[in-house]
């Protein structure tokens, strides 16, 4: 077939992925918020407490006596205006006061942990919208340079604002795309396509080093986003790291779906990287591999060598897990655990039933709308109240860079979060086979993200105790993707390792070292320690039987979103 290789669908198509005995009812969102108003009418002496409270802040507020103030990471109110104008300074408190009084009344109804985090999500949310930085009187830097410019500020803020309208969804730009371009400043390791099927191209990047490890390092991306926060740019690019340091490298770049691969499935994405991997265990000349997942990449890859288990292959030297969560129980009341249980997870659902295809810029809505004042209002009023461009950041390029994921695909990590699968023996099935994650006996490498909203490292750490083999886990600094993206200049990262025992995030944390700098030396000697002796690099890319068929980054990745 000249080198193109097809999964087979037959099954996926027919057989049911997740064992629906074992599902779960998902809350929902609305229920939540109906208990916390039932509770609140139930409870009248709480409910008048919490607005007496709040009245009397707000009289504090007037006479010039209240001592509110922002945390130390609310960067909305840094403009001296808030601190030093009478008018800015109320506002801000007033503001402030009564979301912390909203706050506090939803801790005292007494609500289920789950409702109470969907409340106090969905509230704070509300809070942020409502903020006075929003807006142009409520906002003094804003005001301000409407004042220097003439109203040319606003004027730019304006148009900006109809750009996003009609080519962003609504939502305000977070990049300047027209600073990237992908293959010339970013993805910009060499390297060569050297195996191409329906789902994914499998890049082979160069050898740096005059001999390589033994054993080859295989990467699979998140299905929702593009390869290459792997390798951004020079100097912020773990394959680069990874190929300076000896490793034979390579790389999934899933394929853009459309409507046509409505019925891609978790089975066609594990029977595909399946394919992959075993020509990667071709051209390196390796019985196996050192396996690297992040995100749902995490999840699909687990899945595999759970489902290779079942065969008897052996193809596995290690697992390396960043910013995965397997078991979904650990981060029922996280943001992403919230994110699971909403209603609009079934909008979403029918969307991509309806389309065929759920747009990876439509998932990313939602996921915006957990950060809004990060990912929404920041930009709201960098781009609107003060007419000044998006930044060009490479890793926000990325992020806005999506791709799309096939109905069947999302339906069935739906099924997945829904029932908790990965986390039940024999719950998932590929192929027939009923998978068990303690058959993965490989040494695994888990890394958390203390500050990640995504997949809160509770839940990574959690998965220590779901596979088979010997397990350590890494504690990074930094937030879902900033802990991938982590340099060795970055100055400000750290990582925390625990050799000794523990069997809790807790005892993890309190027996941990501290190490300064990125985590990715360390997983480098990690692989290392776990690879075949070295031998001389290879002179040419690909295999007699899977030659190169072009330059990376190749063409799956140009596909637009």
């Amino acid at each position: 077939m000249n080198n193109i290789a097809f999964a087979s669908k037959t099954t996926d198509a027919q057989a049911p992925l997740v064992n629906v005995e074992l599902g779960r009812t998902p809350a929902r969102l609305s229920e939540s918020l109906r208990a916390m108003v039932t509770a609140a009418i139930m409870q009248p002496a709480k409910t008048v407490g919490a607005v007496g409270r709040a009245a009397s802040e707000l009289a504090q507020v007037a006479f010039g006596r209240s001592s509110v103030e922002p945390s130390a990471r609310d960067r909305r109110f840094d403009d001296p205006a808030w601190r030093d104008n009478g008018y800015y300074r109320h506002l801000m408190q007033g503001h402030l006061a009564l979301c912390r009084e909203t706050q506090r009344l939803v801790g005292e109804l007494g609500l289920s942990a789950s409702d109470e985090a969907r409340a106090r999500m969905v509230l704070g949310m509300v809070a942020d919208t409502l903020a006075p930085t929003n807006t142009l009187l409520g906002n003094p830097a804003a005001l301000r340079r409407t004042l220097d410019t003439g109203g040319a500020s606003l004027m730019r803020g304006a148009a900006q604002l109809l750009e996003d309208w009609r080519h962003n969804g609504g939502l305000p730009a977070s990049v300047d795309v027209s600073k990237f371009k992908v293959g010339e400043n970013l993805a910009t390791t060499p390297g060569d396509v050297v195996f191409r099927s329906e789902q994914l191209e499998l890049i082979q990047y160069r050898p740096q080093t005059r001999n390589v490890r033994g054993t080859p390092l295989f990467i699979v991306p998140p299905q929702i986003n593009k390869y290459y926060v792997w390798d951004l740019a020079p100097g912020r690019s773990l394959v680069e790291f990874l190929v300076q340091q000896g490793f034979q490298v390579f790389m999934v770049s899933w394929r853009n779906p459309t409507a046509e691969q409505a019925d891609w499935g978790l089975q066609s994405y594990v029977l595909s990287l399946e394919d992959a991997m075993r020509v990667t265990r071709d051209i390196a000349r390796s019985p196996q591999v050192h396996l690297l997942g992040a995100c749902s990449g995490g999840i699909t890859s687990a899945a595999l060598l759970a489902y290779l288990a079942t065969k008897g292959s052996d193809w596995a030297r290690s697992l390396t897990l960043l910013m995965s969560v397997l078991d979904i129980d650990t981060i029922s009341d996280s943001s992403m655990g919230l994110f699971v249980n909403l209603e609009t997870l079934n909008i979403a659902r029918t969307l991509s039933g309806a389309r065929g295809v759920l747009k990876g810029k439509d998932l990313a809505k939602v996921f915006a709308w957990l950060r809004p004042n990060e990912l929404i209002f920041n930009y709201w009023v960098n781009n609107y109240l003060l007419g000044e461009k998006a930044p060009a950041f490479d890793v926000l390029y990325w992020n806005s860079d999506t791709t799309g994921l096939p109905a069947r695909l999302h339906a069935d990590f739906l099924a997945l979060l829904e029932s908790n699968a990965l986390a039940r023996p024999g719950a998932l099935t590929i192929a027939g086979q009923k998978l068990d994650l303690r058959d993965v006996t490989c040494d695994a490498y888990i890394v958390g993200g203390s500050t990640d909203h995504i997949t809160p490292w509770q839940g990574c750490y959690r998965t220590r105790e779901m596979l088979g083999g010997k397990s350590d886990f890494v504690l990074s600094s930094s937030g879902h993707v900033q802990s991938i993206v982590n340099p060795q200049r970055n100055k400000k990262s750290s990582f925390v390792t625990n050799g000794g025992s523990h069997d809790t995030p807790a005892s993890f944390e309190q027996g941990g070292t501290t190490h300064e700098g990125t985590w990715w030396p360390h997983l480098s000697a990690w692989l290392a320690a776990r690879s075949e002796a070295e031998k001389r690099a290879a002179r040419q890319p690909g295999s007699k039987r899977h030659p190169a068929l072009c330059d990376a980054p190749g063409t799956y990745v140009m596909q637009e979103g």
